[in-house]
């Protein structure tokens, strides 16, 4: 079976994508039907510092097709300020919030913070216990030295992913490197950038190289997977819908154009 990918930004609500990305003069209840006529997936950052609301959830999924899907970040309170400890309380009430996605539900992202060193391994350990199966979880660290077999061996007990970055964090190089001992059935990919990028209308730094790179990573990662979920991040080239459309070209994708969203005026 081909492996599905599904490949998205990080966030869909950005006033500086109306122009460029959606129709001049859209409102910002707007933009996420929109963002579906172009992408399959997003990734949604709001979940990172509070669980979402029960209306909201309903909303998303009422406003994107059958086919969408959304990755959702687990909550800070967990990741950052109880460092995955003592938080089963709230993780129950966050896995059964997002379960209101259903069949919409793509995966649940644990960004770690920089300093979660392997020191903690055993916070990891025993959370990932915790974790219920019938969800897909993808780990993002950001200290390198997470990345060795006992890491990979303790998430792919659990057929957890381990989120390969183009970061500051974790350089392209060490994703790469990572691909041939993955961990789980799926995988999951991101793509951030500098973050001093504040106008998020266009692109302003040139990454055809690195996307070049990626799509042979992706070639491989096809192998031993059966599907793959890739955000990026407007601090990336500075515009996240125009760096996806590019990769999925790369990539062989159908790729949808944001003129397709421009409604033109009857002539009758």
């Amino acid at each position: 079976m081909a492996t599905r990918i599904f490949l998205g930004t990080q966030g869909w609500n950005y006033e500086g994508w109306a122009g460029p990305f959606y129709p001049r003069g859209s409102k910002p209840k707007e933009f996420l039907s929109l963002y579906a006529n172009i992408f399959d997936t997003v990734e949604v950052d709001s979940s990172f510092y509070a669980i979402p609301s029960e209306n909201s959830i309903k909303g998303w999924a009422e406003r994107t097709p059958k086919n969408f899907n959304f990755s959702l970040k687990l909550p800070s309170e967990i990741t950052h300020k109880n460092r995955l400890r003592d938080s089963q309380a709230i993780l129950v009430q966050f896995m059964q919030r997002i379960s209101l996605l259903g069949d919409k539900l793509g995966s649940v992202l644990i960004r770690l913070p920089p300093d979660f060193s392997p020191n903690e391994h055993v916070a990891l350990r025993n959370f990932i216990e915790q974790l219920p199966q019938e969800a897909r979880f993808a780990v993002e660290f950001r200290d390198a030295n997470w990345l060795n077999g006992s890491t990979i061996d303790l998430l792919s007990r659990r057929n957890i992913a381990l989120a390969l970055t183009d970061s500051r964090w974790i350089h392209r190089t060490l994703s790469f490197r990572l691909v041939e001992s993955y961990p789980a059935d799926f995988a999951y990919v991101r793509w951030l950038g500098p973050r001093e990028l504040t106008d998020y209308s266009r692109i302003q730094i040139d990454r055809s190289s690195e996307m070049a790179q990626w799509a042979d990573a992706f070639a491989a990662l096809k192998e031993r997977v059966s599907c793959i979920f890739g955000y990026f991040n407007n601090h990336f080239q500075g515009h996240s819908p125009a760096s996806c459309n590019q990769f999925k070209e790369l990539l062989g994708l159908p790729v949808t154009s944001p003129d397709a969203l421009i409604k033109q005026p009857s002539l009758f």
